[in-house]
């Protein structure tokens, strides 16, 4: 018996959503963009709901969220902003506006941009408003905010409006701020600019006293806001309760300074305040820090600012200081400091006299500083101008901790950054993987700030670059690998067994319990290195799994990576695992340690080695794998173990685990950062500040000249096209020179390279690196062995036809036993005969050649006799010496390449012969990003060089995935040999995929290259036509692009031209009410679901492929996962395997389907609460774009047009009727041309409900005629309606909305229904139900008996 259905509980509305109407009718009141006859501005409404709305919910997300969503900003704030009504409501209003946008990540500016006039006076209002006392007008709380937006100004310099204000308080004047001496000493190191500063004080003279204290307060800004903080840090006490407030904004104020010195135009004068400043020191020595809950983040934060105020630049050059470099700075500060004490104080002579090395130590300082007195220590500091100089006769106001700590942190010897990146283990352990400080776990807000570093638009120097991009790829990779472990290794059910040992109770792919584990080789370290160079292990397991999973395992490669995890589960066999609750203690997991996979061993223990030849067949189930260890890791391992008594970590390993090949290339790539830090990274001179994000962005005029070209692809403009003429134009002009071609995923990559082999480019110079080659669609094969094979088989060709020639030459002799003997043949046999042939036809001073003598003379008649004949016309000179000089080319090009194909006989080994290949002879050589970063260490070694790269989809790739395959060859004396990059992507797109919220939010990951040369201002060459869709789609997104139109064929061709059969519109927004009192639903969190959405695209999906579309024509696309499976299951449900409707080519979500297209495209969106991740305009784009005929949207219209971002698009797509217009009388393919009224009645679907309804009754007619009188086409269906009613056309509807209402659950299977239960987004079809196709779920819908027959009676 079936349990019955459970009554939905009736949710009353929150006090949130109560006030959030409010704010709709204050919208719909004032600014709503909607409304055309609006209420006059009024100054009390921005009041009211500053003070009602922000204030006092504590400045909640959802307020300020539904406010910014409304145009509050755009239509209502800074539209009537003027100075005179600058009340602090008004000020804090439009920042909490930008820095949600910031936080919603999306455009900011736009709005002051269009009305400049008044920013200036508001940025000075905010700069007051930042310095007022925290007990005055504005709360602390309002302050962080107005902090917030200072950081967003600072970090939005691309911005020329935000630059103008920005760079007042940040220029050379800002020095006022510096104590006297320490101006003085400052201006004496660099003479040049104390010109600009006696300019600077001139200028001033010449200022009105108004304007000049204007200035005076804009100068002093930061180091009074400095103050300011120092003052808030004071007064946090060490244990007594805090308000989180006060930490908020200290943590907010450290993340400004660190924006502020990680960038090197605000960094260059203001480094020098904020040392002179002692923020370090006040920071360190404060109560927060020693807070151990409430300081956690600001101490991760202060350890952020402390590196960057030492990083290895020189501030006023912005070059990068060398290891000497900052070396000899570090023995300056010390000798200065002896110096002093030489002469000031006697109690120092030891330390005077002392060598550096002896006394540059925390320990050391502290020894010979801590017994002086704070007057004593305030005075060195004054020598050294680090205070102002103590009056006579008076005490010091510092403490003498203050003091102490001062002195001592300037002068202590640094430790090298390198050195520490050197000795820092490579894999995530369980310490670093299970940290939430380290990496964050929960969706990321975008509310607060983190320890994380950020990518902006510049950078202080490579080292700077490499470094930020090395920290937050390792812990987006640990973030993924978190998410592997705990998936494998709860599938693996580790319990306890009665014995204490471990059981496992259950399976997983990607995981085997190790039967085995044991260390082979220790390596010596490194001279001056105290870790081992190499640590080797083997790995045994027990494959008796499936033949495919078996095959997964035995086919690990080479730099494979893999996790070796300790469990000792506490939990007795049979305990149920609960994803809920903490993942360490339910499984009992103790360690984690990466390793790299050398090879799988044979049976005499040897690793079998990858190559063209064929691996061994292995008998029995166990296999062993010989792996690398991380010899740092392995280093503090034994020293733990030795001097603790630790437990050795490398005796208790019990499981394996493996990685999907494409999400395991992150050790690679993090060695390959690494091992650019430790090298002088060359790029060529035109695109090292250019990469820094300075300079002047010069692009040149086209692929074919040197430096860099990006070109801007809008969607179906042919990047590949572009792509492969530049590859041709360079392979045909500048022959000698080599090209790389690098994208992002290895299907862009074949696509391009299977283009690329139908031009006239010689094979043998073609070349397909990585795992991807075998996808390419060609019986060649195009992999380094591929070649060899091809070398081999072409030059035993070859010498065949040299074997020829030397018959018809009745030369005796094995001229064509080698290359060698061949090359020696040309020269004394061939040669010699052609240039005596040609000194015999040659024109001969005045006399008339006779054109006879060209044949006669010719020497190879007999080797040309399988040519057509005759060879020579006999017409005229000119033309038969052509043809003749012809033959010879023909002959020479055989030995030509025979002497290319010569070192393939030398090199014996197919491993070298690939090698060769690679490095000498392929000209054009294709690779993916990442197989560039995992193979470069080797490319490098193999003195593999390259002149020209190209690049596609650049803006789908990491920065530093973009990065690398520059430098995949050694500098020749000192330079870069490479001359040209080509970068060809969309950044209008979407950008790379980064999983974890807070990296890819906060930390800017996603940012390609691509997109932030685009934001600095390097030109761009635009591909501005579109061969893919219908105008009238395209006219849905190219207003984001430059100009972007239509190729000629896209007006021209019928299928361009014809209707959509059956469909009124070839696009169309189709409104979607909530089904059942139900839109969107979150089964679990962020796993949005819709189902009325679900529904009606299932059921127009349906009513097409009974209207003859071919179902792989049609993808059906949504903007979630959750959606994406709930509609694969209705589709399981409802098409099945039925031959009369078929499958959609594709179901999934934008995002995956980017790059691609189809003829028609369903699209879900899914929200009907927040717009979410569709706000982002570059989700938009690829969303309206992938269709090439129809696009058919179904979204909740209220909530997606008042949508700024969106609005472009939107009021295109409501300017056409928001139901589904269709023409059921006209089939596939109809005779219609595009826009022409049908001849046929339209009808008009008001919901999903009857829609389905009608695709029911369409079906069981289809059935029935087809069944009866074997017709071909469709006759119109049947509606389902009660006798007596009228079918209705354009003018009568077909349901009122009170029946559709009424007859949602005889139509469509109940939501609670395993089909299509948004709490089951992946069910498996239903066996009953999917062997009668169609017909049988929806006759379980029990339609009226009345109405319409079953499909019993139909059969």
């Amino acid at each position: 018996m079936a349990t019955p259905a459970q009554p939905k509980k009736i949710v009353a509305p929150t006090v949130s959503q109560i006030n959030a109407e409010f704010v709709t009718q204050l919208a719909c009141k004032y600014w709503a963009p909607h409304i055309k006859k609006k209420s006059p501005f009024d100054i009390k409404v921005i009041e009211e709901i500053y003070e009602k709305e922000i204030v006092k919910s504590r400045f909640a997300i959802r307020k300020i969220m539904l406010l910014e969503f409304s145009q509050y900003l755009e239509n209502y704030l800074w539209m009537n902003y003027s100075p005179e009504m600058s009340s602090k409501a008004y000020l804090m209003s439009i920042c909490c506006m930008v820095n949600e946008k910031f936080r919603e990540n999306v455009p900011a500016w736009e709005t002051f941009k269009k009305k400049p006039d008044h920013f200036p006076f508001f940025f000075k209002c905010i700069l007051t408003a930042a310095l007022a006392e925290t007990d005055g007008e504005f709360s602390l709380h309002e302050q962080t905010v107005l902090l917030l937006f200072l950081d967003h100004c600072f970090n939005s310099l691309e911005v020329d409006l935000i630059r103008s204000q920005v760079q007042q308080l940040i220029s050379l004047p800002m020095w006022m701020g510096l104590q006297p001496a320490r101006l003085e000493l400052e201006l004496k190191k660099t003479p040049k600019l104390r010109k600009f500063w006696n300019l600077i004080k001139k200028n001033d003279e010449k200022m009105d006293p108004e304007i000049r204290e204007q200035a005076y307060q804009e100068r002093r800004f930061l180091s009074q806001l400095i103050q300011k903080f120092i003052s808030v840090l004071k007064s946090v006490p060490l244990s007594e309760p805090v308000t989180m407030d006060k930490v908020h904004y200290c943590e907010r104020f450290i993340e400004l300074m660190i924006d502020l010195e990680a960038l090197l135009p605000t960094r260059r004068w203001f480094n020098t305040i904020l040392d002179d400043s002692h923020l370090l020191v006040h920071c360190y020595l404060s109560n927060l820090v020693h807070r151990e809950e409430d300081g956690h983040l600001f101490s991760q934060l202060l350890d952020m600012l402390k590196f960057y105020t030492g990083f290895e630049i020189n501030d006023q050059t912005g070059n990068a200081l060398t290891e000497n470099e900052m070396t000899t700075i570090h023995y300056d500060r010390i000798t200065s400091l002896q110096r002093a004490a030489f002469a000031h104080f006697p109690e120092l002579y030891d330390f005077a006299l002392s060598n550096v090395a002896e006394v540059d130590t925390r320990e050391s300082l502290v020894k010979f500083f801590g017994p002086l007195s704070s007057n004593t220590l305030h005075e060195v500091a004054s020598y050294l101008c680090l205070l102002p100089t103590l009056p006579k006769n008076e005490d010091t106001s510092f403490d003498k901790e203050f003091l102490l700590e001062l002195l001592v942190s300037r002068h202590e010897r640094r430790i090298s950054q390198i050195q520490q990146l050197n000795q820092m283990p490579l894999y995530p352990t369980e310490k670093i993987i299970w940290d939430e400080n380290i990496v964050p776990t929960e969706y990321y807000s975008g509310e607060g700030c983190l320890a994380l570093p950020k990518l902006n638009l510049q950078f202080l120097t490579l080292h700077d670059y490499l470094l930020r991009n090395f920290n937050l790829f390792r812990l987006e990779s640990t973030y993924e690998i978190r998410q592997d472990i705990e998936d494998s290794v709860s599938r693996m059910k580790p319990w306890q067994s009665e014995y204490g040992g471990v059981v496992f109770g259950g399976w997983a792919r990607m995981a085997q319990p190790i039967v085995a584990f044991t260390v082979v080789e220790v390596a010596k370290p490194n001279i001056g290195e105290n870790w081992p160079t190499r640590v080797r292990a083997d790995v045994t397991i027990n494959l008796n799994v499936r033949d495919h999973i078996k095959d997964e395992w035995e086919g690990l490669r080479k730099h494979d990576v893999c996790f070796l995890i300790t469990v000792r589960p506490t939990k007795p066999y049979g305990t149920k695992f609960d994803r809920r609750r903490p993942f360490i203690e339910q499984v009992g997991l103790v360690y984690v340690r990466g390793c790299e996979i050398q090879g799988m061993l044979d049976d005499k223990g040897r690793v079998i080695e990858d190559g063209p030849e064929p691996r061994p067949n292995l008998r029995g189930e166990s296999r062993t794998f010989r792996v690398f260890l991380d010899p740092n890791q392995y280093q503090q391992d034994m020293t733990n173990t030795i001097q603790n008594g630790a437990e050795d970590v490398y005796d208790t390993f019990n499981i394996i685990m493996r990685r999907k090949p494409k999400e395991n290339n992150f050790k690679a790539v993090l060695e390959t950062i690494r091992n650019l830090m430790n090298t002088d990274c060359v790029v060529p001179d035109w695109l090292h500040d250019i990469i820094l994000g300075y300079g002047d962005p010069k692009a040149i005029r086209a692929g074919m000249q040197p430096g860099l070209t990006m070109v801007v692809g809008p969607p179906g403009t042919g990047k590949t096209d572009v792509a492969v003429q530049i590859i041709s134009n360079i392979y045909h002009n500048f022959p000698e020179q080599r090209t790389l071609i690098v994208t992002h995923s290895n299907q862009a990559l074949n696509q391009l390279f299977e283009k690329i082999m139908a031009l006239d480019i010689d094979e043998r110079h073609l070349l397909r690196l990585g795992h991807g080659e075998e996808e390419l669609e060609t019986e060649k094969d195009f992999s380094r062995y591929g070649r060899v094979n091809y070398v081999l088989a072409r030059r035993i060709e070859l010498l065949e036809e040299v074997k020829r020639l030397q018959k018809s030459l009745g030369v005796p002799g094995d001229a064509s036993y080698t290359c060698e003997t061949a090359g020696y043949f040309f020269l004394y046999q061939v040669m010699s005969r052609w240039e005596e042939y040609i000194s015999k036809v040659k024109n001969k001073g005045s006399a008339l050649p006779d054109v006879t003598e060209i044949s006669t003379f010719f020497p190879f008649h007999e080797y040309f006799a399988n040519a057509p004949q005759p060879i020579f016309k006999g017409r005229s000179y000119e033309e038969d010496m052509e043809i003749a000089e012809g033959c010879f080319r023909h002959i020479k090009k055989i030995f030509t390449q025979l002497e290319e194909f010569r070192a393939s006989e030398l090199l014996r080994s197919g491993l070298d012969r690939s090698k060769y290949l690679l490095v000498k002879e392929a000209k054009i050589i294709a690779m993916t990003c990442t197989h560039a970063a995992l193979k470069r260490h080797d490319l490098v070694k193999l003195g593999f060089k390259y002149d020209n790269i190209l690049m596609e989809e650049a803006a789908q790739i990491l920065e530093i995935e973009t990065f690398i395959p520059l430098l995949l060859q050694n500098p020749q004396d000192g330079f870069s040999r490479l001359k040209r990059w080509i970068m060809i992507g969309d950044h209008h797109q979407l950008p790379p995929v980064i999983k974890n919220m807070a990296f890819q939010k906060y930390s800017n990951m996603e940012q390609s290259l691509f997109t932030r040369f685009v934001r600095v201002g390097v030109p761009t060459v635009d591909l501005d036509a579109q061969g893919r869709a219908r105008a009238s789609l395209c006219n849905l997104y190219n207003w984001r692009y430059k100009n972007l139109g239509n190729l000629p064929h896209v007006q021209l061709l019928p299928e361009f031209s014809t209707a959509n059969a059956g469909l009124l519109y070839d696009f169309q927004l189709i409104n979607v009410e909530d089904f059942q009192g139900v839109g969107e639903s979150e089964p679990n969190p962020y796993f949005y679901q819709n189902l009325g959405e679900a529904e009606y695209v299932v059921a127009l999906f349906m009513y097409m492929c009974l209207l003859g579309y071919p179902a792989d024509k049609i993808s059906i696309l949504t903007t979630y996962n959750g959606q994406k499976h709930l509609i694969r299951d209705i589709i399981n449900r409802r098409c099945g395997n039925n031959p009369l409707i078929g499958r959609p080519n594709k179901v999934t979500t934008v995002d995956r389907f980017q790059g691609q297209q189809n003829d028609y495209i369903l699209l879900s969106l899914v929200r009907t609460r927040a717009v979410g991740h569709l706000r982002d305009v570059r989700r938009l784009v690829v969303a309206m774009s992938r269709a090439r005929l129809g696009l058919y949207i179904f979204a909740r219209v209220s909530l997606f047009q008042n949508c700024f971002e969106l609005t472009p698009a939107f009021s295109q797509l409501t300017a056409r009727p928001l139901h589904l217009h269709i023409i059921p009388a006209e089939p596939f393919p109809t005779t219609r041309k595009n826009g022409e009224r049908p001849s046929q009645e339209v009808q008009i679907v008001k919901n999903m409900p009857q829609m389905a309804n009608y695709v029911y009754n369409m079906y069981l007619h289809f059935i029935r005629t087809t069944h009866h009188y074997h017709q071909t086409f469709l006759q119109l269906p049947p509606a389902m309606v009660e006798e007596g009613e009228e079918i209705p056309s354009q003018e009568t509807e077909l349901e009122t909305e009170e029946e559709a209402v009424a007859a949602q659950d005889d139509i469509i299977p109940s939501p609670t229904d395993a089909s299509c239960s948004p709490e089951t987004p992946a069910s498996q079809p239903d066996s009953t139900s999917m062997s009668a196709g169609l017909a049988a779920p929806l006759a379980e819908a029990a339609t009226p008996q009345d109405a319409t027959p079953t499909l019993e009676e139909t059969k």
